[in-house]
């Protein structure tokens, strides 16, 4: 039986997916403290979310980033659906980034602040699943 996924994509399906579910199995039990922080940080980005509780909105957070670290670490999860997950969960961190006074410098620049550094970091996710995704079509076009 042959595998979903091309001997290319392990590298970067391993790296995103682990640091991704790390990400999400921290956040599955936040106190009160780390819900609010959490919550006022993407409310702040997008305000739909403020109707959301902080709780609610956290235990949803964590249960998307372990749900998409474990699709991309799972080889029998195609490589189409695995990208395209990265890609909408990293083009919502970086519109967090983008939207977000003081992480980025001052005028029209994308240039990251001190403070947008650690969010601005997460680009590399887009790139990662822009290339799944590039190798989806490549693939399905064979």
């Amino acid at each position: 039986m042959r595998l979903p996924i091309t001997p290319a994509e392990i590298a970067p399906r391993l790296a995103t997916g682990a640091f991704i579910l790390n990400s999400g199995l921290g956040k599955r039990h936040a106190d009160e403290g780390t819900a609010a922080g959490l919550h006022g940080f993407a409310a702040g980005a997008y305000p739909f979310l403020s109707k959301v509780s902080p709780r609610t909105f956290a235990k949803a957070l964590s249960t998307g980033e372990i749900a998409i670290g474990a699709a991309l670490l799972t080889p029998f999860v195609p490589t189409a659906v695995a990208g395209a997950a990265l890609t909408a969960f990293s083009g919502g961190l970086l519109g967090l980034y983008l939207r977000t006074p003081g992480m980025t410098k001052p005028g029209k620049s994308v240039a990251p602040t001190q403070d947008g550094l650690p969010v601005s970091k997460d680009v590399w996710m887009l790139g990662i699943g822009l290339g799944l995704l590039t190798q989806a079509v490549r693939d399905r076009r064979r």
